[in-house]
């Protein structure tokens, strides 16, 4: 059976969730290995057991700390071909920012192919794709060896299985050349309380129709349990963060439950949240594009609406 490697994303130690629904996928195309940057403890370890890792391949981070992606690109391709003295197995990533920079690094570096953003994974391995702004779903597949494939998180129900998770610590040499990009100073984002946006199972979103006032918006997230996200025009007015940016130029969601605030639904927000489970507008023009989107449409003004739906949640949690 091959062998197909997961890049554990975790922060701290701690793994993430992302990490559970590619192991999950990795059993459909083989036996599941992780590779995780660090040193894991025995809570990392034990997460990535549960989610069907047969082993757990460690690195140590000493030479990769401190520096952009290159590194990590580097040390996973070693893994690979290390793994892959047959041919090897697939090796799978989250479809973050940071997650498509390393895939497509490693892709160049294995002489593979490589697929973006899938959505879902079959024996082959042949992915399902979100392609061209999502206006497309395709089924794609690498020809050659080692296909690197980023997955779009929550694409996946994670499931839980017991795996042995041997460990087994693995030496690389990172070149010097991919060390030419190296982080002079970071900081930390603020805790809003609120899950990370690319997980979360709910999404409330507030576009130009807020006028600027998202405290509607957060407030329904926060009595539904979920994050926050923009749209790019709320971003560009400074209204909020670039990090919650929803869209072609920002983050790709795909929660259960997606509510789109004041968002007319352009194309390029579009990209960003169609492949949401369920879909709520709330939208004061009955003529807004997110409504052919959405399963659920409320034609009025976000703030009576949201304020309306919060009350009533919070009603029913009481």
């Amino acid at each position: 059976m091959k062998e197909v490697l997961v890049l554990v994303d975790h922060v701290d130690g701690a793994v993430r969730k992302t990490t559970h629904e590619l192991l999950t996928a990795a059993r459909r195309l083989g036996e599941p290995s992780a590779v995780f940057i660090g040193r894991p403890n025995g809570d990392a370890i034990a997460a990535l057991r549960s989610y069907g890792a047969e082993k757990v391949y460690t690195i140590d981070d000493a030479e990769i700390n401190g520096y952009l992606v290159a590194p990590v690109a580097e040390a996973l391709a070693q893994v690979a071909v290390r793994v892959g003295a047959e041919p090897s197995a697939v090796v799978l990533l989250s479809a973050s920012a940071a997650g498509k920079e390393i895939a497509g690094r490693l892709a160049v570096k294995l002489g593979s192919g490589l697929i973006t953003d899938a959505v879902d994974l079959e024996p082959g391995p042949v992915a399902t794709q979100s392609v061209f702004a999502g206006n497309y779903t395709v089924r794609t597949k690498v020809l050659g060896e080692t296909p690197v494939i980023a997955v779009k998180p929550n694409a996946v129900d994670a499931q839980p299985i017991d795996g042995a998770g041997t460990v087994q610590a693995v030496d690389v040499v990172i070149s010097d050349a991919a060390k030419g990009a190296r982080i002079t100073a970071s900081e930390p984002r603020q805790a809003s309380g609120r899950p990370e946006l690319t997980e979360a199972a709910i999404v409330v979103s507030g576009g130009r129709g807020t006028a600027g006032n998202f405290g509607p918006v957060e407030a329904l997230a926060d009595a539904l349990g979920g994050a926050v996200g923009a749209s790019r025009a709320a971003v560009d007015s400074g209204w909020y963060p670039h990090a919650y940016q929803v869209g072609q130029t920002g983050k790709t969601v795909a929660p259960q439950l997606y509510v789109a605030a004041g968002i007319s639904g352009a194309i390029q927000h579009r990209a960003g949240m169609q492949t949401s489970k369920t879909i709520v507008a709330v939208n004061k023009d009955p003529e807004a594009p997110i409504f052919e989107l959405a399963d659920f449409g409320v034609v009025g003004d976000l703030h009576t609406v949201l304020p309306a739906a919060t009350e009533q949640v919070e009603e029913r949690q009481s």
